[in-house]
């Protein structure tokens, strides 16, 4: 599209035979002679005392090819002005019509559309009318307002521009096209070339030039990639900053299936302790080591657990597994990533470590199927925030679960869903999507956050809650979330619906050795494990206290505990900026309360 300010502006020869346009506008509204309003208020005091204000203009462009690469070329407006204060009909004696003209700062795109009109009423006395059309990049849905408001000032005499400084405001006010006079002004359009052919390529040079600036305007406002995700990041992403003296190492893994995950290991000095970290589908190890608060490994280092490991499992933000369709079910990560981890971890540290797991959300289902399949052993305490093996959720969630796997992969075709997408630039499809998701929620305005509040849970937002997040975070949610795709919500889908984590694919020998229902072996697990969940949980409701009642009539000897959040949802018990007074105390109460003395 054609702006004058990014054509070539080298001088432009007229035609022998110029092709010319023109169009008829009206403009009306009120004036006013109060001294030293705004154009706002001249036109309200004009509006109360009725000093009625309009024109009636011919805009002829002689030159369609001249106007549009000469920045400073003007067309003619010819016409007439009625207004009873200034004496009845006017006419224009001369009067100069620019387009768009570049005003302001080169940082910030501001356009003027100008009108200057020496106006002459019956009995001779003469005045200049001035006034611009203010387009700016305010929002595309202000693109009419912009266009059709001539903020305006009356003055006596013929007055040049370079003049307007000294000379003294009659009239001030504002002029609005109202919507039946530019359907009419749409009909009006007139080229006097010679062929058909002329005559088009004279509007369509005219309309691109127009389209073309206004899309210089507000594209840049509506397309805009977000900048927390790409120029003006508060937080480095995948920083390692949170935690600090502390030897980190990573560990690579390659599971069975062929997929490579990995530990990150944060020891500050040994300990006959170790905790491995699991986090949730879709986040990563950055949820356990956020700089901006005390963070989960930095308090454990702080309380005398010295050695912590974080896995990244194949969920992890920190691959790109989930970015792609695949198959995975929550069997695959029980069956190849957990056994690896706690294998990787135990070869390191020794046989004589004890070491504790402290799982969230997928990352907890699939730890304690893991478990509970006998997949794994040697741990020695574990703690599970917001669902282990007895998934609830919500009713909207049910929903969701039940239509979201077919609707996004093969409706509309998307390979995931992505907080991210409102940061695509362009008019991309999920950039699209996220904004209409974005409608519907107005709690806040991180479009990355509404649409977490879509992807998991069921409410405004679903995920946590917004008072115990700290601003940061919640401003850098895009790199702390990533996207899934669908095949993991069809067995949790498969699951709720039985009220018990049960094998996705029970037909599959590739998953023989794993049980139908991951409660068949629970009267032979005898592991001390404390539940948690948020009294505020809008993603999986009460289910850690499903399970660890259900525990407690399978292992009527278990050392289970039951530890009730309040205030809290379900991310925000491990990433809250009050987490290290409210939660953080009872996991590490009850982990050291199942380790042996030193």
């Amino acid at each position: 599209m054609k702006t004058r300010s990014t054509q070539n502006k080298t001088k432009v020869k007229r035609k022998e035979h110029p092709v010319s346009l023109e169009f008829t506008e009206e403009m009306k509204g009120y004036i006013s002679s109060t001294p030293g309003v705004s154009f706002q208020e001249g036109y309200d005091i004009g509006k109360k005392d009725q000093n009625y204000f309009m024109f009636h203009l011919t805009i002829r462009i002689p030159d369609v090819d001249f106007f549009v690469y000469d920045p400073k070329e003007s067309g003619e407006a010819i016409g007439w002005v009625d207004c009873q204060a200034l004496g009845g009909r006017l006419q224009v004696s001369k009067g100069f019509f620019n387009c768009f003209v570049d005003v302001g700062k080169p940082s910030k795109i501001v356009k003027n559309m100008k009108y200057r009109l020496f106006l002459v009423n019956p009995t001779g006395e003469e005045f200049t009318l001035t006034g611009f059309k203010l387009v700016q990049d305010d929002g595309i849905e202000n693109i009419w307002h912009d266009t059709s408001t001539l903020y305006s000032k009356i003055f006596s005499g013929h007055i040049e521009e370079s003049k307007e400084g000294k000379s003294k405001i009659l009239y001030t006010g504002i002029l609005h096209i109202l919507i039946p006079d530019f359907i009419k002004q749409m009909t009006t359009f007139h080229s006097n070339g010679k062929t058909f052919t002329e005559r088009q390529e004279a509007l369509l040079k005219f309309g691109e030039l127009f389209l073309g600036n206004l899309w210089e305007v507000y594209a840049p406002h509506f397309f805009k990639a977000e900048p927390e995700l790409w120029n003006e990041r508060e937080i480095p992403l995948f920083t390692l900053e949170g935690v600090k003296n502390s030897k980190i190492s990573t560990h690579s893994i390659t599971t069975d299936d062929k997929l490579s995950v990995s530990l990150i290991r944060f020891q500050k000095k040994e300990c006959k302790d170790v905790v491995v970290l699991m986090h949730g589908l879709t986040t990563s190890t950055d949820m356990y080591i956020m700089p901006e608060h005390k963070n989960l490994v930095t308090y454990l280092h702080e309380n005398g657990l010295t050695d912590v490991w974080s896995f990244d499992w194949r969920g992890s933000l920190r691959y790109n597994y989930n970015l792609f369709p695949h198959r995975f079910s929550l069997d695959d990560i029980a069956l190849y990533d957990i056994p690896k981890a706690v294998e990787e971890v135990r070869k390191t540290v020794g046989k004589d470590k004890r070491i504790h797991f402290v799982v969230h959300c997928v990352g907890s289902i699939t730890f304690f199927m893991s478990l509970y399949a006998q997949k794994i052993d040697g741990i020695t305490s574990v703690v599970s925030n917001s669902v282990s093996l007895t998934p609830k959720v919500p009713l909207w969630s049910k929903i969701k679960l039940t239509l979201a796997p077919f609707f996004i992969e093969s409706i509309f075709r998307f390979p995931n869903l992505n907080p991210r997408w409102a940061y695509l630039p362009g008019l991309a499809r999920g950039k699209l999507f996220s904004k209409l998701i974005s409608l519907f929620h107005t709690e806040c305005d991180n479009p990355a956050c509404h649409m977490l509040s879509l992807m998991w849970g069921a409410g405004r937002p679903a995920c946590y809650e917004h008072s115990n997040l700290h601003g940061v975070t919640h401003r850098r949610v895009g790199d702390l979330f990533g996207a899934t795709s669908m095949n993991y919500h069809r067995h949790i889908r498969k699951s709720q619906f039985r009220k018990v984590m049960v094998k996705y694919k029970e037909r599959d020998q590739k998953y023989d050795s794993l049980p139908n229902n991951y409660l068949q072996y629970a009267d032979k697990i005898d592991i001390p494990t404390l539940f948690i969940t948020g009294d505020k949980n809008k993603i999986f409701l009460d289910s850690n206290k499903i399970m660890f009642d259900t525990l407690n009539k399978l292992q009527p000897k278990n050392k289970n505990e039951f530890f009730l959040a309040k205030g809290y949802g379900h991310q925000d018990t491990l990433m809250g900026k009050r987490s290290d007074k409210d939660v953080f105390p009872e996991i590490v109460r009850f982990i050291q309360k199942h380790s042996k003395k030193k």
